[in-house]
């Protein structure tokens, strides 16, 4: 037992799929999921999203987190998610249209439908497109769409209260921690310092 958990530390992860770099567009789009994608493993400047390959994972986390088994359905929630979303019935209690919320769940999809083979490269980066009109308008900087993103999720957690899923989400403060590094200026790591906000209205150009 020993010796084959040695062998799987020695083993290196597989790279993922090859890239060519992103634009400066492409990675406004791919930043758009940056408020989800929060682990260690997450990659936040490719299409793909994760550091290392594992479409496995990918095809996993969309049959569990969303009962997405297939490209049919994926497709199927992605407009759902685009056309109205969570932010529907949260119309009332926020008082706005917390749409910040729903394009971050949506790209985030969009990019696990890549890794799990639900989408060729052209047709995600179609999908990731249909969310600039929408989002252009409705917030001008990184830090408004944060803002709206906690609202929703803060929304969206008293909602889990005495449910059995009271437990799944992190805790507030990991997401707060979390945007509050995306929006760091001195954090060179962060996809929004890389492409500020205005870069999508603005001739797309390479980085």
């Amino acid at each position: 037992m020993c010796d084959m958990l040695e062998r799987f530390r020695r083993r290196r992860p597989a790279r993922p799929p090859h890239e060519t770099p992103l634009s400066a567009h492409q990675l406004w789009l791919v930043s758009l999921s940056a408020p989800v994608n929060r682990g260690r493993e997450a990659s936040r400047t490719t299409l793909y999203p994760f550091r290392y390959r594992d479409d496995a994972e990918a095809e996993r986390w969309l049959r569990e987190q969303w009962e997405i088994p297939d490209r049919e359905e994926l497709l199927h929630r992605l407009d759902g998610l685009l056309k109205d979303g969570y932010r529907a019935p949260l119309r009332e209690q926020t008082g706005a249209d917390p749409l910040a919320w729903d394009v971050a769940l949506y790209c985030d999809v969009v990019r696990k439908g890549y890794a799990a083979g639900h989408l060729d490269a052209p047709t995600a980066w179609e999908l990731l497109g249909a969310t600039v009109m929408p989002t252009v308008a409705a917030y001008d900087s990184w830090r408004a769409y944060a803002t709206d993103y906690l609202l929703v999720r803060k929304v969206w957690m008293e909602g889990l209260r005495a449910t059995p899923d009271e437990d799944f989400p992190a805790p507030q403060a990991v997401s707060d921690a979390h945007l509050r590094a995306l929006l760091d200026p001195a954090n060179h790591a962060s996809p929004w310092n890389q492409v500020p906000w205005h870069v999508i209205s603005l001739p797309d150009r390479p980085l």
